[in-house]
């Protein structure tokens, strides 16, 4: 028994003790996590939207609107350079944002993210290009992709920390995965948007059409303002908030008592979101550059994918919960050095329902391993500073390797004239991923305490806890 467990009733010794009933589902915390679930969910579309259309912009349009004077191929490197710029501003993001959270509840943090990100983007769709304003005009795209980034960086975390504080104990994993959910929905979205706008003649496509998602922003921001406003603070934030007094500085105390598992986290995250931008914004870019397709059409290969992993993602979650998560992660990711190759060859014939095929199987293995991310990293460190360690090595993981994936995909394909560096660069993304997450998972430890604070404790030494199951199942 705990140390701190309440002594039991004592009971006659001629009267055996029954045995003490299940506590009943309190409806109304049920209620309240469901509701949690939904708002992580629509709060991060809305970003990962705000996120993903200028990875679109950038690469069908923006090294000719706002770096002119290059050539197409520099030109697309440089737009794609503005595009990791949003990366680079994460970890900042995360800090900033994850001291705030865990000093002062998540909610705040939240709030203060979306309406960042929804400033900056509807801004960049005001933007004059080169050809009005100079080199004025680069800058301030540099700029407003920077706020993007520093709104992200603090937007992850403080989602999935919404959805998992609020969840029951022995589903944290799952509801960490309505946090990961708005990541695919929010690409799909940006995408069709675009797909829409293309159709627009080239003239009144790269004119004013391309402005018209980053506008529209503005909309969908204040409908994710309006229902994060009406949630409360999660009940883990106000049971530490009363218990003790917050941590003075978290980033230290992450810093000094839990780097390992900091450095485990950056390397665990990488399949999860730089392959993705293998796949979508290089991908895009080579398409309708090297091989015969359209941006309508390929656009619309894009489409159909990221239909495929909205449904297919949940499944990675509801997979970790039921089979030990090492398990899972090997099942989800091995496949990957598979997939990942015959999408390429698939997309190289050139041929609409081929390429369709060989990326949504190529979608399945960092899909559903993203689903369980979240859940995996939000149950390694303390409350107390779970919103910084988590968002400091979930966003320098994606400034390292899913910033950088576009322009270092383009720059292999540009140096090499082959598309198989580019794939090997894909498969080296899983051995990282495997290098990372599996050692974490046993240092975590494979039975880990379905209370993700005793799991960080038994893994760091914060505070000693009994030991259950990782796996967020029964």
């Amino acid at each position: 028994m705990p140390h701190d467990a309440p002594a039991p009733h004592e009971v006659p010794a001629s009267e055996p003790a029954a045995p003490a009933p299940d506590p009943a589902p309190d409806p109304d915390l049920a209620r309240d996590a469901r509701r949690a679930g939904v708002t992580a969910f629509v709060g991060t579309t809305i970003e990962w939207f705000d996120f993903y259309i200028y990875g679109s912009a950038s690469a069908l349009l923006l090294g000719k609107i706002f770096f002119a004077d290059a050539s197409p191929a520099v030109g697309t490197l440089a737009a794609f350079a503005t595009f990791w710029v949003g990366f680079l501003a994460r970890p900042l993001g995360g800090l900033i944002f994850g001291h705030f959270g865990d000093k002062y509840g998540r909610k705040k943090a939240l709030i203060t993210t979306l309406t960042m990100m929804g400033g900056a983007t509807f801004c960049v769709g005001l933007l004059p290009g080169y050809d009005r304003i100079g080199a004025a005009a680069p800058i301030l795209l540099v700029l407003l992709r920077m706020i993007q980034g520093v709104a992200m960086g603090g937007e992850w975390g403080g989602a999935v920390l919404i959805a998992t504080e609020y969840a029951p104990p022995n589903r944290k994993l799952l509801y960490g995965a309505f946090a990961q959910q708005g990541s695919p929905v929010g690409n799909l979205l940006a995408t069709l948007a675009f797909l829409g706008i293309a159709q627009l003649p080239d003239a009144a496509f790269e004119s004013w059409g391309w402005r018209v998602p980053f506008l529209f922003s503005a909309v969908l921001v204040a409908v994710g303002l309006f229902i994060r406003l009406k949630l409360a603070e999660t009940p883990e934030m106000r049971a530490a908030l009363a218990r003790n007094k917050p941590v003075k500085l978290p980033i230290k105390t992450v810093l000094s008592r839990y780097p390992l598992l900091v450095f485990l986290g950056v390397l665990a995250g990488t399949a999860g979101v730089a392959i993705t931008y293998v796949k979508t914004t290089f991908a895009l870019s080579w398409a309708t550059s090297d091989l015969d397709f359209d941006r309508s059409t390929f656009l619309t290969v894009i489409a159909l994918a990221l239909v495929v992993q909205v449904i297919v993602q949940p499944f990675g979650a509801v997979l970790a919960s039921k089979w030990p998560v090492r398990k899972a992660v090997l099942w989800m990711l091995i496949p990957e050095f598979v997939v990942l190759p015959v999408m390429f060859v698939l997309v190289g014939t050139g041929n609409f329902w081929l390429a369709v095929l060989g990326m949504g199987i190529a979608t399945f293995p960092h899909a559903m391993y993203y689903a369980a991310l979240a859940g995996i990293l939000a149950r390694v460190f303390p409350v107390e500073v779970r919103y910084t360690g988590m968002s400091l090595s979930y966003q320098l993981c994606t400034t390292l390797f899913a910033g950088t994936a576009p322009i270092v995909s383009q720059y292999l394909l540009t140096s090499f004239d082959s598309i198989w560096p580019v794939v090997a660069l894909g498969l080296a993304y899983t051995g990282i991923t495997l290098a990372g997450v599996l050692p974490l998972l046993a240092r975590t430890g494979e039975n880990a305490p379905a209370d993700p604070d005793a799991a960080a404790s038994d893994a760091t030494g914060l505070r000693p806890g009994p030991r259950a199951s990782i796996a967020g199942g029964a």
